[in-house]
């Protein structure tokens, strides 16, 4: 049944900006320009990928009208002098040759600059002093993320004066009269999310007693004076609009949306163009960093952006976790204009013209699992766990290597993933799985994780629509290599899960990682039958024969109702295997413990998803211990030491024990030693989850056919 997408495929306009669809890319940190602020090569290939996917609107984000004073991140876009343009315009010129248009966002850092502050010793410009925040975020940091998020030293912070505030106004309008120069089609101002602007705005962050402070009026003024001053530069037929946060979650005293409509009516009688709908949070939180401008949860800002829209006349920029679907059925009904994404476009830039083509089944889904997001606490280039191009666009080959024969082994995401890039570069491909269905470890994360299937059943879809040669139930033997004579072998078999050697692991109620994927998926195993009864082996073959268990939905609703585990779980293993598996079993009933040798919980897990799943654990009632030592198991107990030479003991019925995967590249081995050319992909080179899997199928493939 075909989906109708008229709504947001139909053109529409900014001021006097006419674009082709409704789609935005939303603008983003994405650190790809160069140390000094210039655009170069990658972020030119950035945006130019996602002109040729048909975007009708791209805002590149974060363009630094103060730079260096107010950057947030290293290699952030500058235009805050003349000698920018050159490199900007070029930029321009690439998106147009795709028929998207372009708009520079204009930025400010304010008190969220820490990097500026740290890395060239500038001062953090704000209205007030700032409140002391107190929450559990740079607890979810692993070492290594705190180290890079960390400023280099600790930041003064500028109240701005008069004469600071002149000057701000100044270097927006200036950065406006660049951004027209360059040849941009628009500029949406930054006066969200925190940022200098919005830090005016907001009265949580506002304690001003003079004209800036105050009443909304006074707090507005700021931003009103910049939209003026950008006015007075660029002309009033010049598409001009800003970005407004609704509301600021778990900031008591903050933004409210009753002050977000009066403040949206007041920028549209100063001329601007049209309004981007946001939110923001209190940034000491961990979880609400998924909770407001970037949303775990779907629609989180379209009442928002309904409300403000029946308030004012200029179009409305939604955006936040909103499905096509939906979003086409909001802008039908006059909800809002358009739809700006992130996250969406970062997975797969052409989603517009796929739309557009009637296509919508081969857009590569996005599965918020936030490493794009976490890139930028880490100061780190952008980069995507399902696109292994993201970022990279500038590297891509136009010339790749075709008529050659290949062997994949291994039909997890990093096997399929290799063997359809391998043949859609019009390669003979023949992928070899030892089990009977596609997808490897892939499966048992999607089952505690549901948005990772939108990934599994993408890629099986790709398979089968390719001309890859699937063989299930079947080993790479030598003779089986020597009648297929491949030019070269990718190995994707998967890492391994030892058994640690723990005290009492070979207890009968003891399950490891692997016994757990078999027993929810239906997978027979000696191990596992020796430490399930009856019943239980009887429903793992009921259900492997009917294929109920290859539904992951209905093995989802099913142990709701039924599961062959005790009420009292303990997960030795606080990594993200583990901590996915406490929330599937706290949502189905279990008194979860989660014991971690190390100090820091959550290692695999994204910091924007591990800060939100340990908040959610604890939320619900599963107790986490970190750094235990000693861990011993008996028949009705995990017990263990902590830091302070203190004993706990744990009441379980039953034990899981997610540790000890490891890479294996012992296949690899066996077929190299054949006297193939080999290429090892996916956990087998070390365990990398998701990203890992499809980033090192995408590299191997590179090392064959490039």
């Amino acid at each position: 049944m075909s989906v109708d997408y008229t709504h947001l495929l139909a053109a529409s306009r900014i001021g006097t900006m006419e674009l082709r669809n409704r789609m935005v890319v939303s603008a983003m940190g994405v650190v790809l320009s160069e140390a000094d602020g210039t655009v170069g090569e990658r972020m030119m290939g950035f945006h130019e990928e996602q002109a040729k996917g048909g975007a009708g609107l791209i805002v590149s984000g974060v363009v630094g009208v103060a730079w260096p004073v107010g950057a947030v991140v290293p290699h952030q876009t500058a235009i805050s002098d003349d000698r920018f343009i050159p490199a900007l315009s070029e930029m321009v010129k690439r998106v147009h040759r795709h028929g998207a248009k372009i708009a520079a966002q204009l930025h400010h850092g304010g008190l969220n600059a820490g990097y500026s502050a740290g890395e060239h010793d500038v001062p953090l410009w704000a209205p007030s002093l700032p409140q002391p925040m107190k929450g559990d975020f740079v607890q979810s940091f692993l070492p290594e993320e705190l180290a890079a998020f960390a400023p280099k030293k600790m930041p003064m912070v500028k109240v701005l004066e008069q004469a600071d505030i002149d000057l701000v106004v100044s270097q927006f309008a200036q950065g406006a009269r660049r951004a027209k120069a360059a040849g941009f089609d628009g500029i949406e101002i930054h006066s969200a999310h925190g940022y200098l602007l919005s830090s005016f705005i907001s009265p949580k962050s506002n304690s001003r007693t003079d004209s800036y402070g105050g009443s909304l009026e006074n707090r507005l003024r700021l931003l009103l004076e910049v939209i003026a001053a950008i006015r007075a530069e660029v002309g009033t037929d010049y598409p001009l609009w800003c970005k407004l946060d609704a509301w600021e979650a778990g900031r008591e005293g903050g933004i409210t949306l009753q002050e977000a409509i009066a403040a949206a009516k007041l920028v549209e009688a100063a001329g601007v163009d049209a309004i981007t709908v946001s939110s923001y949070h209190n940034s000491a939180i961990g979880k609400l960093h998924s909770a407001s401008n970037i949303p775990h949860d779907p629609e989180t800002n379209i009442p928002s952006a309904t409300a403000i829209k029946a308030a004012v006349t200029v179009p409305v920029i939604a955006s936040g976790r909103v499905e096509m679907e939906a979003a086409n059925r909001h802008i039908g009904n006059g909800q809002y204009d358009f739809l700006a994404m992130g996250r969406k476009v970062l997975a797969d830039p052409s989603l517009p013209s796929k739309l557009a083509a009637g296509k919508p089944d081969l857009i590569r889904p996005c599965v918020y699992c936030y490493t794009c997001v976490s890139a930028i606490y880490t100061q780190d280039p952008v980069r995507c766990a399902v696109n292994p191009l993201t970022g990279l666009e500038w590297q891509r080959k136009t010339h790749r290597v075709s008529g050659q024969n290949y062997v994949v082994v291994g039909a997890g995401p990093g096997g399929m993933e290799a063997a359809c890039q391998l043949a859609e570069a019009g390669n003979r491909v023949t992928l070899i799985e030892k089990s009977g269905r596609l997808g490897g470890t892939l499966r048992f994360a999607s089952l505690a994780y549901p948005a990772n299937e939108r990934l599994l059943d993408w890629l099986i879809a790709r398979v089968k629509r390719s001309s890859v040669e699937v063989r299930l139930n079947t080993e790479a033997t030598p003779e089986l290599l020597a009648r297929l004579k491949p030019d070269a072998v990718i190995v994707a078999t998967g890492g391994r899960r030892d058994m640690p050697a723990l005290a009492g692991s070979d207890l009968p109620h003891v399950f490891s990682g692997d016994d757990m994927r078999n027993l929810l998926l239906g997978q027979s195993s000696g191990a596992l039958e020796r430490k399930t009864g009856s019943l239980t082996r009887l429903a793992t073959k009921v259900g492997a024969m009917t294929g109920m268990t290859d539904n992951l939905e209905f093995v989802r609703k099913a142990s709701h109702t039924w599961m062959p585990l005790g009420r009292k779980v303990a997960i030795i293993g606080g990594e993200l295997v583990g901590l996915e598996l406490a929330e599937f079993l706290n949502e189905r009933g279990r008194e979860v413990t989660v014991i971690e040798p190390n100090s820091h919980m959550g290692r695999g897990l994204t910091l924007v998803r591990r800060a939100r799943l340990l908040a959610e654990l604890q939320e619900h009632g599963v107790t986490l211990h970190r750094g235990a030592a000693d861990i011993a198991i008996s028949k009705t107990a995990v017990t263990f030491g902590d830091k302070e030479g203190s004993i706990h003991s744990v009441q379980a019925d039953h034990v899981i024990v997610a540790m000890g995967a490891s890479g294996d590249t012992s296949v690899a081995v066996q077929i190299a030693a054949l006297g193939y050319r080999i290429h090892v992909a996916g956990d087998a080179n070390g365990i990398g989850y998701i990203e890992g899997a499809i980033r090192g199928a995408s590299e191997a493939v590179e090392a064959l056919i490039a």
